[in-house]
């Protein structure tokens, strides 16, 4: 996007009391359109970026590139970026992968937390795995009504939230208002992946009905700023858990968007 679009979701993010800002160096061009606000918000803001590189050379290298476009000397949370399944881990755990060149940033003063994020049926169990072999400060998984009707889903996420809980960590939600993968041949109205509810009544309901868990620290808002908007509404005029249930139920084509991922 351009950078004056960029600059008005900061403005009304900031305006809606949302001070905790997530970019990725994959993310496009987000960091460097972030990177500009530094000088005004670094203080009032937590920043957190991620890495997608495996390697710990590679991943070192990604750290300070997005620290450069980012216009910081250091980030608030450095996550380890989409971890959905034990073969991604094991290259990020191993003794040369990225969680080390995280963990030498972290001693340095680049970052001062690590996270670590995931999507995809596997991931509330990959991140179980996850916190059994470092203390991660964050975990950011997907949850959403439909991936919580799916019993071994539901059943991971939980075990997950225990593990969470007991060590303390920050937990937050993804793809909270996706309502399923995009239709072969359809057009793309929203610069997400996946098909997005669009329409305030089940972006409220949707939201409304992550944020009755209790053990929920954070909700990331779609990857497109033009449902911002919705989605700050949402949090501020939630409905009860069994009206967000009754207005998603009648949608016969809700479904996981991790059915055919495009990554």
């Amino acid at each position: 996007m351009s950078q004056d679009v960029a600059d008005r979701s900061v403005d009304e993010a900031l305006a809606a009391g949302i001070n905790h800002f997530d970019v990725a160096a994959g993310y496009g061009e987000a960091e460097l359109r972030l990177g500009p606000w530094m000088s005004r918000i670094r203080d009032r803001i937590f920043l957190a970026t991620k890495t997608g590189e495996r390697d710990r050379e590679s991943a070192w290298q990604q750290i300070n590139d997005s620290l450069r476009r980012l216009q910081t000397d250091h980030v608030d949370l450095l996550q380890l970026h989409a971890i959905g399944d034990l073969g991604e881990l094991d290259a990020a755990t191993r003794p040369d992968g990225a969680l080390s060149a995280a963990v030498r940033a972290q001693e340095e003063g680049l970052i001062r937390a690590i996270g670590i994020t995931g999507h995809g049926h596997q991931a509330p169990a990959t991140h179980l795995e996850a916190l059994r072999r470092h203390r991660f400060a964050t975990v950011l998984t997907p949850l959403n009504p439909v991936l919580w009707r799916n019993e071994s889903y539901r059943a991971d996420y939980e075990a997950l939230v225990e593990e969470v809980q007991r060590q303390d960590a920050g937990l937050m939600i993804i793809k909270a208002i996706s309502r399923r993968n995009w239709p072969e041949r359809a057009d793309h109205s929203h610069a997400t992946w996946y098909e997005p509810y669009a329409d305030q009544e089940r972006v409220t309901a949707a939201v409304s009905w992550v944020l009755s868990h209790s053990e929920v620290t954070g909700i990331a808002t779609a990857g497109d700023v033009g449902l911002l908007g919705m989605m700050v509404h949402a949090e501020q005029t939630r409905t009860s858990v069994s009206g967000a249930e009754g207005q998603l139920a009648d949608d016969g084509e809700y479904a996981s968007p991790f059915i055919a991922m495009p990554f």
